[in-house]
């Protein structure tokens, strides 16, 4: 079953709790790699970003998961 939170009486779902501290995660994330200099050996760094917000937001939810049953 799909879990929910409440946010100051808001229910909203899980997922997108997730999603948005995803997309907190792989700026800061991306932010590191400008600033190490990775970017440099990716080849499409759009797709490399969506990548990283993907790992980001599979990391949250697979760790996160016993707290939603």
């Amino acid at each position: 079953m799909i879990g929910q939170a409440s946010f100051y009486g808001l229910y909203l779902p899980w997922l997108m709790l997730l999603a948005g501290a995803a997309l907190l995660g792989s700026w800061v994330l991306r932010r590191l790699f400008a600033a190490v200099g990775v970017y440099r050996w990716v080849w499409h760094p759009a797709l490399f970003d969506i990548g990283v917000y993907v790992l980001v937001l599979y990391a949250l939810a697979f760790f996160t998961a016993p707290a939603i049953s």
